[in-house]
């Protein structure tokens, strides 16, 4: 059962650590190079910043985004800004996510994201900490998958091989840390590789954030997935 008031605190313990990252840095810093590809530093504390004012037009009924270009043109608009700047808008828009998600709501009802997709809103604070958690780590700035808290990383992994099971182009494949085991991929009477490998280093393949080489397969390749 998703206990939205628990992740709301994770979100919150997140964000914390977040924003103690981002101050160490200075505005140099924040004009380097992420490691997501095209954007810098800059532009993931924007993004992240935006992410939380979208969550919150999902739960209060309203499109995520007025539309893709909105989205991007925000991005870069306020992907330049100075770190006392930046640390601002975190924390202003992070604020703002937290009192709408505290507000008393139907959390059993459906809500609507981007690009059509659904979920049940009791779910949309476990998104979020998934944003701030993982483009934390995209920050490149000493914060790794290694540093997330092990409840994220296991409930990361069940998200995203359940994401990706029934893709016809994913062959049936078993994920196991050798202790816990997940199914994705497409449907079939029994797994056609297993990929095998520590929470972590599962996470980053899962998640587009590393490639793999620290898993073992019995398959000739890893299987490739759709990017997220």
């Amino acid at each position: 059962m998703i206990d939205h008031a628990h992740d709301l605190a994770c979100v919150r313990e997140a964000t914390e650590r977040l924003l103690t990252g981002v101050a160490a840095l200075d505005n140099a810093s924040l004009a380097e190079p992420s490691r997501l590809p095209g954007w810098s530093r800059g532009h993931v504390l924007a993004h992240l910043a935006r992410n939380a004012d979208a969550l919150v037009n999902v739960l209060e009924g309203r499109p995520m985004y007025a539309s893709a270009e909105a989205r991007d043109a925000d991005i870069a608009r306020d992907s330049s800004r100075p770190l006392d700047a930046q640390l601002a808008d975190l924390r202003e828009s992070a604020a703002g996510f937290q009192r709408v998600g505290e507000a008393p709501a139907d959390w059993t009802r459906t809500v609507e994201l981007r690009n059509g997709v659904t979920d049940v809103a009791a779910r949309v604070p476990f998104r979020r900490w998934a944003e701030v958690e993982l483009h934390h780590v995209d920050l490149g700035t000493g914060y790794e998958l290694e540093d997330l808290p092990a409840e994220f990383v296991e409930r990361e992994i069940d998200f995203l091989t359940r994401r990706f099971s029934g893709l016809p182009d994913v062959p049936a494949t078993r994920v196991t840390d050798g202790t816990r085991a997940w199914s994705t991929g497409r449907a079939a009477d029994k797994p056609e590789v297993t990929v095998s490998g520590a929470p972590a280093e599962l996470l980053g393949w899962l998640a587009g954030r590393r490639d793999g080489c620290g898993l073992t397969t019995d398959g000739d390749t890893l299987p490739k997935l759709p990017s997220l």
